[in-house]
């Protein structure tokens, strides 16, 4: 069972929906069938390589949103993420354009480290405070996720993988993908959203019946009880 997930590393929901979405796979029978691919997405494709200004500043200057709607948000948002035991940090987040950082987890995927990588650049910036657009901080992660560092030297010298999330964007739009995170399940089941474990619980199930069904393989003449009883 292959699912694929849209999401951005900008985002917030993001990676309280990798959480559950975790959760319930821990607990799913059939999870070493499950093949996961993270799949690239850019909530604002337009921001400059590095936006001079806090994510509040980002949020309600270029989003129109008013700063105390902002923190409400943040503040709901934050405890929303302790529940899942991440420690987010509005205050300190670096905001910068997360294109680079999507093609770095298309080398590291290359390299079967996605999930790693992906982790790590949650982690680094909604709770570290890292800048997810500097070069030296992705050469960096590079080298610890064990990437060949001229490999990831090229991502800073050439346009390598560019086309690939390029193509995660298109295939998101032709999904009808307005929103992240975005599971589909053997293209067939989305979800939309941090769902609860729970849903994520009931679509795994669903989808592995649907794509597994039992098969009748008699046609009677065993003998057998019901609810009348047993035959004799």
């Amino acid at each position: 069972m292959k699912i694929e997930i849209w999401s951005d590393v900008a985002c917030p929901w993001c990676y309280i929906g990798k959480r559950r979405f975790e959760a319930a796979l821990a607990e799913f029978p059939h999870r070493d069938s499950v093949d996961v691919q993270w799949r690239s997405y850019q909530l604002d494709p337009t921001l400059p390589e590095h936006y001079d200004g806090t994510e509040l500043d980002y949020l309600s200057t270029r989003k129109g949103l008013a700063p105390q709607q902002v923190r409400q948000m943040f503040d709901h948002v934050a405890v929303q993420a302790r529940s899942e035991g991440l420690n987010y940090d509005f205050d300190n987040v670096v905001v910068a354009n997360s294109f680079t950082a999507h093609r770095l987890i298309h080398l590291a995927a290359a390299h079967g480290a996605q999930d790693a990588a992906k982790e790590r650049l949650l982690s680094d910036h909604f709770e570290l405070g890292k800048d997810i657009g500097n070069q030296e901080y992705l050469t960096g992660l590079g080298e610890d996720l064990g990437l060949d560092a001229a490999e990831v030297a090229e991502l800073f010298s050439t346009d390598k993988y560019a086309d690939d999330v390029r193509n995660d964007f298109r295939e998101a739009r032709a999904l009808g993908v307005t929103g992240v995170p975005f599971f589909v399940i053997d293209r067939k089941f989305g979800l939309s959203g941090a769902q609860p474990a729970e849903t994520f619980t009931a679509a795994l199930n669903q989808a592995w019946q649907e794509s597994h069904p039992l098969v009748l393989v008699n046609t009677g003449g065993g003998d057998s009880c019901g609810p009348d009883g047993c035959a004799v």
